[in-house]
C-alpha cells in the first residue's frame, strides 16, 4: 500500500512579542498541519514567557534579546530554518491565531504542488486586521499600482513560500511594511502569487492609544516600503549615490 501521507517538506516560523497568553494554542495547532516538520518561534525580545510557552508547546525556540521588528524576526526564523532544514518551504504564521492556526493547509498545498511561489490568506471571517481602513488601501493602491496585482488582504501576514522565493526577495522592508514589499517584490520578478481563503482569525485590533500608535507605525512602514520601490524614488536615489564622494584608499 502506497503512503498518501503530506511529505514533511513545510517549517512553520511564529515572529511573537509579549505573546505568553496565545503562543501555546499557535504552536500546538501548526504542528497538526499537514507536512509541517518544524515550528519555530522568533521571540522578538518579548518581556513576559512567550520564548518559555512555545518552547514547552513544541516548538524550537529563537530569541532576540531586543525588539527588532517584524521582517528581522521572520528572516531570523528563515535562517534558523535553513541550518536545519534547507530545503523547506516557509509558512509564516502570526503568533495570535490560537488554535485557529490549524486552518493554515490550504496555504500551503499550492507550493507544495507547484502551482505558486508564495500564498496569501485572506480570512473567510474578516476581522479587523492590524491598520483596517486607511493602511490596508495605500497598501492595496500601492501594490496595484506598481505591480497590477490588487490583493483583497494586503497585510495578511500568513503566507507560505519557497525558498526560492523567500531567498529572492532579500532584504525584505523594514518592519510592518514587510509584506506589502514582499508581494510587490516578487509579483515584479515573476513569482506566482495567489490569494487563499482560509478559515482563520486573530485578535481584532483595539481603538485605544496603544491600537492606534500600532496604525501610526504599520502606515509609516508601509509607506517607506512603497517609497523605497517607486521608480521616481529608486532613481532619485541612484542619482544621489552616484554623486556621494569616493573615499580614497
Amino acid at each position: 500500500m502506497s503512503d498518501l501521507s503530506p511529505r514533511s517538506d513545510t517549517a512553520v516560523v511564529i515572529p511573537a512579542k509579549d505573546e505568553g497568553d496565545r503562543i501555546a494554542a499557535t504552536v500546538t495547532a501548526a504542528l497538526r498541519l499537514p507536512g509541517v516538520s518544524l515550528v519555530l518561534v522568533v521571540d522578538d525580545g518579548s518581556s513576559d514567557e512567550t520564548g518559555r510557552v512555545a518552547r514547552a508547546a513544541g516548538a524550537r525556540v529563537v530569541r532576540h534579546s531586543r525588539n527588532r521588528g517584524k521582517a528581522a524576526a521572520m528572516e531570523s526564523g528563515a535562517e534558523a530554518v535553513r541550518l536545519l532544514d534547507e530545503d523547506c518551504h516557509l509558512l509564516f504564521l502570526d503568533a495570535d491565531l490560537g488554535e485557529t492556526a490549524a486552518a493554515a493547509a490550504p496555504l500551503i498545498g499550492p507550493v507544495r504542488d507547484g502551482v505558486a511561489d508564495m500564498t496569501i490568506a485572506t480570512f473567510a471571517t474578516r476581522v479587523k486586521l492590524g491598520g483596517h481602513g486607511v493602511v490596508v488601501r495605500v497598501a492595496r493602491d500601492g501594490i496595484k499600482r506598481l505591480t497590477g496585482f490588487d490583493p483583497a488582504q494586503p497585510l495578511n501576514g500568513q503566507r507560505c513560500l519557497t525558498r526560492a522565493a523567500f531567498d529572492a526577495a532579500r532584504p525584505l522592508a523594514a518592519g510592518f511594511g514587510v509584506e506589502t514589499g514582499l508581494t510587490i517584490d516578487l509579483v515584479r520578478k515573476g513569482f506566482r502569487v495567489v490569494e487563499v481563503e482560509v478559515e482563520m482569525a486573530h485578535r481584532a485590533t483595539g481603538s485605544d492609544w496603544r491600537a492606534q500608535l500600532h496604525r501610526a507605525k504599520q502606515l509609516r512602514d508601509v509607506s517607506r516600503a512603497l517609497a523605497a520601490r517607486e521608480p521616481t524614488v529608486v532613481k532619485a536615489m541612484e542619482t544621489i549615490e552616484s554623486f556621494r564622494p569616493q573615499t580614497r584608499p
